[in-house]
Order: C-alpha cells, then sequence, then structure tokens
C-alpha cells in the first residue's frame, strides 16, 4: 500500500504541473521533464536602474568557451515584449510566441549548429513598447529576458548577474505619419545611427563597459506552487517563416535616376549631398516581414522608410486638395495618387556598412524611400524585405482547365491566409493584427481544408478559452491588452471547436472545452425569455460590415426579437448538442437541444413573411437581410422546395441588406444546403470585383475598404474543395467523407485536399450531354458516400471511378 501511494505521490508531482498546460508545445520532446516541476535556476533578467515599463530597446550578452561543440545544446527563451536571440552573430530565434501572463511561451532552441570550440556568444535584443505597444501585445509591464539551460550541460548559460547588458539610446519610437482607419499594430522606429552599438551581436565585440544584468524572480513554468511571475508555457506553435524577399519595381523616382534593375537587383545608389530624394517602390503584390536598408556614409542624413498597402486617390474639395479615406482605386495605378501610411526614420552617422532592421514587422506593397542629405552623399547598398509568417504549406491542387480565373481566385486567397497568420491569426496584417474569434473561424477552416497543421488551429481555440471572463463569454479578441466583447463571437467560437472536432476530431483535447462551452451557452442562456427567444443580448453584436447594419449590428428590437441573435445561438446549441452527446455530458445536449426546438417553434410565427418568401429580421418586419435568410436554412427552419424559394429569393431581391465578403461565407454555405450549389460559380462577383481593382489579397470589404488585406475573404479557398469539389466531412475527425459536387457549368474539374489519414481526390469529367467520370480518391481507414441527382452511392478507400449520368 506504502509503495502504491509512493508510485501514486510520483506520478502527481512528475505529470500535475505539465497538465496545467492545454497545449502541447511544438518542441515539447526536447524539453527536460524537471523544467515543469518548481522553478528555474534562471532568473528573468532587466536593466540596471530602469523604470517597470518604459519605452526602451535593451541588448545582453553572454560569452562562454566549450573545448567541444556538443551534438546538442538546447535552451529555453523568452522575454517581455519581444526578443531576438544570436549565437556568434547569426539570427536563431525571435519570439516570444503571442499569448498572456498566464500562458506566458519560451521557445526551445538547439543552438549546437551555431556553436564552435573556443568562445561563444549569446546576444539578445529585447524592447519594450509599453504604453505605444500594438493592442494584441500583453505585458506584465517590466521589461525581462529569460534564458534556460535545458540540462545541467548547458547551465552556464542561465541567465543571471553574469549576462552584461546595454540600453540603446540609438532608439525611439516614431510616429510623425499618417494612417487612414483604426490602427493599433505599434509605432516606428526612430533610429539614431550615431548612438548605436553596431556590432553588439558579434561575438568580437568588446562589451567591457556594459553594465550587470539586474536579476529578478525565478523562471517557472505554469502551475508552479505560489508563483506571481509570468506563466511559462512552451511555445505552442512552429517558428514563423524566414526568407529574403525583394522588391520587384521602381516606380517613381524624384531628386535622382536610379540604375536599372533596381531595387531588385542589389545596386548600390549614392544619393549626393544636400539632396532630397523620393523614390516608390513596388512590391507587385502585398507581403510582411522584416524591412531592411544597408547604407554607407551621408552622415546627418535623415531616410524615411514608408509602408503602405496601396495608394490614395487624390481628390478635390472646394480649393484644397485631400487624400479620402479608401480612395484607392486601382491598385496598380499612381495617377493622382498619394503615399499614406506607417514608417520608420534613420538617421545615418556617416559610417560604413550600416544595416538597420526593423525590430518587428511590416506589411507592404508599396514602400517610400524619402532621403534629405547633408554635406555628405548617402550610399544606399541594398533594400530587401525578410518574409515572416506562419509556416504554413499549401497540400491542395485544383484545375479547372478553361477556367483561369478560378485559380487565381485561389492564389489571392492563399496569399491573403498566409498574410492574416503570424503568431496568432489576425484580422488583418497592417492595421490589427488581432485575433477575431468571428474571423478565425472562417481562417482555421481555410487552414484545415489546405493543410495538414496542427497547431494553429488549436492555438485560437485555446487561447478563445484563456480570454474568458467570470461572467461567461470570450472576448472578442486575443490576445489583446485592451478587452472587447463582441457577444456573437462567442458563439462563432463554438462553431469553431465544431469544426476542429469534425475535421480533425482530437476526442481527448475537445472533451477539455465542454465546459467553457457551457459557460458560454449558459452566459446565453440567462437571456432567454419566457417564449424561448432571446431579449438584447449585450455587448458589441457585430454580424457584418454591411449597409444598413449600424456599425455591423443587425437590426435589433429593445426587447431582442432579432432573428439573426436567435439563429446563431440555434446553431451554437445544436453544434454543442452534438459535441455533448458524443463526449460529455448527455443530459447537456438533451437541455441544449430542448432550448434549441422550443426556440424554433418562435422563429417562424415572429419573423415568416409569405408573402415575400423571406424571413424578416425582426418581429415587426421593418428590415430584411440576406444574412437571416442563409441562417434560416443552415439552422434547417426553412428545408425542402420553401428553403430553395428562400435562396432564390435571398439572390435576387436586391432590397435586402446584402452580405459582404465576410458573411458570404455563410451565404455560400446556404447555397450548398438548400440545394443550389451548382450557383456557387456565378455568385462570386464581388470577388471578382476585387480582382479587377488590382488587389492581390482580399480586401475587407467591398470599396471603400480600409484594410487591403482580411482573410475571411478567403474562403473560396474552403468552398471551391467543399461545394464545387463536393468534398466534406461527414463525421467527426473526417472518418466519413461526403463527396457531393455542385459542378455548375464546368465539365472538367479536379482537385486535393490533406485529409488527417492523407489525402481526398476527386476529378470530374462531364461532356457537353453531362455525363463522364468522377474519379475519387480516399484514404485507408475512411468509408464515404458519393451523391450525384439524387443518388447515394458507398465509397471505400483507394480509387474508384463512377459513371456520372446527366442530371436533366
Amino acid at each position: 500500500m506504502k509503495t502504491y501511494l509512493f508510485l501514486l505521490l510520483f506520478v502527481f508531482q512528475a505529470f500535475s504541473l505539465s497538465s496545467q498546460i492545454s497545449l502541447k508545445g511544438y518542441n515539447q520532446e526536447k524539453i527536460d521533464p524537471s523544467l515543469f516541476e518548481g522553478r528555474w535556476k534562471a532568473r528573468w533578467i532587466s536593466y540596471p536602474g530602469e523604470a517597470p515599463n518604459v519605452y526602451g530597446v535593451y541588448h545582453f550578452r553572454k560569452s562562454f568557451d566549450l573545448e567541444v561543440v556538443p551534438s546538442r545544446f538546447i535552451v529555453h527563451v523568452s522575454a517581455d515584449n519581444r526578443y531576438k536571440l544570436y549565437v556568434n552573430g547569426k539570427l536563431v530565434s525571435l519570439g516570444p510566441a503571442r499569448g498572456d501572463i498566464y500562458n506566458w511561451s519560451f521557445e526551445t532552441v538547439d543552438l549546437a549548429p551555431y556553436l564552435r570550440k573556443g568562445k561563444n556568444t549569446l546576444a539578445s535584443v529585447v524592447w519594450n513598447y509599453a504604453e505605444r505597444k500594438p493592442v494584441a501585445q500583453i505585458s506584465y509591464d517590466q521589461t525581462g529576458f529569460i534564458l534556460q539551460g535545458n540540462t545541467g550541460h548547458e547551465a552556464v548559460v542561465n541567465t543571471d548577474t553574469t549576462w552584461v547588458c546595454l540600453r540603446n539610446k540609438a532608439y525611439a519610437p516614431w510616429t510623425e505619419w499618417q494612417v487612414l482607419g483604426y490602427y493599433v499594430a505599434g509605432p516606428g522606429e526612430e533610429l539614431e545611427a550615431s548612438a548605436y552599438p553596431w556590432g553588439w551581436e558579434q561575438p568580437d565585440y568588446d562589451d567591457r563597459k556594459w553594465e550587470k544584468a539586474v536579476r529578478g524572480m525565478e523562471g517557472a513554468t505554469k502551475g508552479s506552487r505560489d508563483y506571481p511571475g509570468r506563466l511559462l508555457v512552451p511555445s505552442p506553435i512552429p517558428p514563423m517563416d524566414s526568407r529574403i524577399e525583394r522588391l520587384a519595381k521602381l516606380r517613381r523616382s524624384e531628386g535622382i535616376e536610379c540604375p536599372q534593375g533596381f531595387p531588385y537587383w542589389p545596386k548600390a545608389l549614392t544619393i549626393p549631398a544636400n539632396t532630397e530624394v523620393r523614390l516608390l517602390l513596388d512590391n507587385d503584390y502585398l507581403t510582411t516581414g522584416y524591412f531592411s536598408l544597408a547604407f554607407s556614409k551621408g552622415k546627418e542624413a535623415e531616410i524615411h522608410i514608408g509602408y503602405s498597402e496601396a495608394l490614395y486617390k487624390q481628390e478635390e474639395e472646394s480649393t484644397t486638395k485631400s487624400y479620402a479615406l479608401n480612395g484607392k482605386g486601382h491598385r496598380d495605378e499612381l495617377t493622382d495618387k498619394q503615399f499614406i501610411g506607417y514608417g520608420d526614420k534613420i538617421l545615418a552617422d556617416g559610417g560604413d556598412n550600416r544595416l538597420f532592421t526593423s525590430l518587428w514587422w511590416r506589411t507592404w506593397r508599396y514602400v517610400e524611400l524619402k532621403v534629405k542629405t547633408a554635406s555628405e552623399p548617402l550610399v544606399i547598398e541594398d533594400m530587401y524585405g525578410t518574409f515572416s509568417a506562419y509556416p504554413f504549406r499549401n497540400e491542395t491542387t485544383f484545375s479547372a482547365p478553361g477556367h483561369e480565373e478560378l485559380g487565381r481566385m485561389l492564389e489571392i486567397g492563399w496569399r491573403t491566409a498566409r498574410l492574416c497568420a503570424n503568431e496568432t491569426y489576425m484580422d488583418c496584417p497592417y492595421y490589427e493584427q488581432l485575433q477575431y474569434f468571428g474571423d478565425t473561424r472562417i481562417q482555421a477552416m481555410i487552414s484545415m481544408y489546405n493543410t495538414s497543421d496542427p497547431y494553429m488551429v488549436k492555438n485560437a481555440i485555446e487561447q478563445g478559452r484563456q480570454s474568458m471572463v467570470a461572467e461567461g463569454i470570450t472576448m472578442s479578441r486575443y490576445p489583446s491588452s485592451v478587452h472587447q466583447f463582441i457577444s456573437s463571437f462567442s458563439l462563432w467560437w463554438i462553431c469553431m471547436g465544431h469544426d476542429y472536432w469534425m475535421y480533425r476530431g482530437d476526442e481527448a483535447y475537445m472533451k477539455t472545452l465542454l465546459p467553457a462551452y457551457r459557460q458560454v451557452l449558459s452566459w446565453y442562456e440567462q437571456w432567454l425569455k419566457p417564449d424561448y427567444s432571446l431579449s438584447y443580448v449585450p455587448h458589441w453584436f457585430f454580424v457584418d460590415w454591411a449597409a444598413g447594419f449600424d456599425y455591423g449590428e443587425p437590426i435589433r428590437e429593445k426587447e431582442g426579437n432579432s432573428a439573426l441573435q436567435d439563429l446563431m445561438y440555434i446553431m451554437t446549441l445544436e453544434f454543442a448538442a452534438e459535441m455533448e452527446q458524443a463526449i460529455g455530458l448527455p443530459t447537456m445536449a438533451d437541455h441544449y437541444r430542448k432550448i434549441a426546438t422550443e426556440m424554433r417553434k418562435t422563429i417562424r410565427p415572429k419573423y415568416w413573411d409569405a408573402d415575400r418568401n423571406l424571413f424578416a429580421d425582426t418581429q415587426d418586419h421593418r428590415g430584411y437581410s440576406q444574412h437571416v435568410n442563409a441562417l434560416a436554412i443552415l439552422t434547417g427552419v426553412t428545408k425542402g422546395e420553401e428553403a430553395v424559394k428562400v435562396m432564390n429569393q435571398t439572390l435576387a431581391d436586391t432590397s435586402l441588406i446584402q452580405c459582404t465578403i465576410y458573411f458570404r461565407y455563410y451565404l455560400n454555405q446556404a447555397l450548398k444546403a438548400s440545394g443550389l450549389g451548382d450557383q456557387f460559380l456565378d455568385n462570386l462577383q464581388i470577388w471578382r470585383d476585387q480582382m479587377a481593382l488590382g488587389l492581390t489579397t482580399w480586401a475587407e470589404m467591398p470599396e471603400p475598404s480600409r484594410s487591403d488585406c482580411h482573410a475571411w475573404g478567403a474562403s473560396p479557398n474552403i468552398e471551391f474543395y467543399r461545394i464545387l469539389l463536393g468534398i466534406d466531412s461527414d463525421a467527426p475527425g473526417f472518418r466519413k467523407i461526403r463527396i457531393a459536387p455542385s459542378l455548375g457549368k464546368l465539365k472538367e474539374v479536379s482537385g486535393t485536399i490533406p485529409h488527417p489519414l492523407g489525402s481526398v481526390t476527386a476529378v470530374y469529367k462531364l461532356d457537353e450531354r453531362g455525363e463522364g467520370t468522377a474519379r475519387l480518391v480516399l484514404p485507408e481507414g475512411t468509408t464515404g458516400i458519393f451523391i450525384w441527382d439524387g443518388k447515394e452511392i458507398p465509397l471505400k478507400p483507394g480509387e474508384q471511378v463512377i459513371s456520372l449520368s446527366s442530371r436533366h
């Protein structure tokens, strides 16, 4: 018995702390288990005499000797706000991956490939934007850096007072620029080159005059006893992509003639003394990354680097000229347009081989370089970007001969999805960089239909749970240092979990989320009226940036009586009931189904308009929207022939409040659910309009649009596979596959998507009479069903060819 209790105690001690961390670290297998037990040997370090939370850029260094280069030398590193870590002058890690105080990520890095016999130097730059930090950045409000060796073998590099540090006085925040629209992504950088410690990251740099670092509290992983600091968790996501990306071309040049091929080819550009120059550079497409400028000489020259998604049209107002918000026109055109955007500023010191690289990444299609030299010429030696985004790999194929437009849509959508994913999903990379859960549901589906990545979707779901407040709902966006509540987004967060369960399974993890889902649904339940419809749900009930919705909110009566509220709640209740029935509490499933059933009884009496074959937005029928009628179809409130009529009327009646690019995700699903999926290709005009404007990523909304890159617009990267090719999950974990194509006018189309057990392929070839074949390939371990012309044909693993007869 004593032995049994001892073993139990050992198991508890060994696993209880790491079990407090919901997501496995990306490099979890490399982490010594002892680091999940109690406090670390490494300390958080900072610069001496510095106030706890002020803007500052700091450098930390540690040199040590090795007699033999080890095969492994693993360390764990983090900072507040951000860090870049170098080994012997080589950049090896950036982070930490964004989280919050109770889930503060550390990266696990093997330094062995960068070490050498003899002296080695670790060097890190750490910056704290303090009150100027991006809204997506959470902070402990105290600058800090920590590096922990994995075992005793690496303990020599643990952060303590043997590390030396320097406050870099060259940096200051720079905000003397204009951005049109809501912007919360952080300041630009002003760099005074004469104060910069050039070469600080190199092993031969002389740091003897640097200060000893100040030692703070020990590091500790989440779950440690009585620990008041940042609760460290292994980063649940991989490092971001990093590759050089050169600017495509020069579009404008004022004050100087540039060499042929500049800036795509690295050719030196000498700007004479006492000269003002303005260059407009075009990347050809939108991108995200760290911008670098290499320069020499030019003492006291001012260099401004501006970044913009697009140029703005010039508009006449009386006798003055102004640049209207979102007046962008065709994105390739320059005539009568002005550059507007955020930027960085450099004051040159006259030295040689200077290299400026932004601390945080930027977003641009256009870069404006403005230079004003003093008494010495400035030499621009090179400029380029280092692309940075989440390391997604597109594993799909798609071909529709004679319809190249569709491939172009997928290309634009994939770029949009990539640029809106860094350490979290983001609504947009330029303006906000915030993970909104309404947006993220669509982004997660794009990831699951296009990649096999197991990390990003799960991280987003988990951060929704981390954002929850005591009342029982999530924040609208997270991580975020400024709280915001969009009550409808708490429902979409649950729906995102249901999506993950259906397409990836992972029942053990999903079961842990059910208590959180119960809290959200319980919070909503308090707003149920006696007739089982919702009263006026508080907070921001954003649905879509539709004309006719006030600040994105549907029309609602003071007493509630909002079809959108009720239908979204019904949909979420039914999804939650499915999960509870399968992996949770069947009694909860019954409870949710009862509420949903009673709510359904109120929809038709309140909102149905038989004369218009439509559901109204409110009980007084003062407004109608595509949004409500799409959800009525998706929730099965209307079915069969009536659903067909509703869908046709929803598309035909232009007096309805129209879905913008975001809510087209739900409108197109309703098109499929009503049996009208063959019209899908005819309902892509909103994307065609954006292509006609030269957009290389999908904009936030139809013109005028603030953001030129919003991932919620990339839903065709789901629906070309789910609606057009018809490939969908028919059971949790995608264990059953349903293939019901909606080819429309296409006679030849094919594609492949990743699947948890391999991939799914569908190839369709039809003649002019609508007859032909479907070649379908399912992975081992699955079953499926193929639906064509109302007939259901069982599918088995492997390849099968099915004859297709005309539907007419």
